[in-house]
């Protein structure tokens, strides 16, 4: 694959997805600088050919794996996404395992929630 400055912005953001968590190709985009771009980032994982790069970590919005059903690529990708503790049913990421930037996640609520107040500042 021949490297392209949006290429390398979207395998690096797809670089940075921890273990255990999912992105769309949409955020993936996003986040490289490409607000629609999901297209794009689904191109450059499909031409990719770095066998440490996490792609399995990238699905559809809906949470779907985007290889069809039963083909190699399909099994692979669920195989890596349930080592890393994701769960796979269906074809689909269940959404309480998926983390997305700036979601919340029950833990990090439950942190928000339950926090000391932060002590409030008069203006003078």
């Amino acid at each position: 694959m021949t490297m392209t400055t949006s290429a390398a912005a979207i395998l690096a953001v797809v670089r940075r997805i921890p273990a255990g968590e999912t992105r769309g190709y949409g955020e993936v985009a996003r986040l490289a600088g490409f607000p629609r771009g999901a297209r794009l980032a689904a191109r450059v994982l499909a031409e990719n050919d770095d066998p440490d790069l996490p792609w399995h970590r990238v699905l559809r919005s809906d949470g779907r794996i985007a290889l069809p059903a039963g083909s190699a690529g399909f099994d692979e990708q669920v195989a890596r996404l349930r080592a890393e503790g994701v769960i796979v049913e269906g074809g689909r990421v269940r959404a309480a395992r998926r983390t997305r930037a700036g979601s919340l996640d029950s833990e990090r609520l439950d942190a928000l929630l339950w926090a000391p107040p932060v002590a409030s500042r008069r203006k003078r």
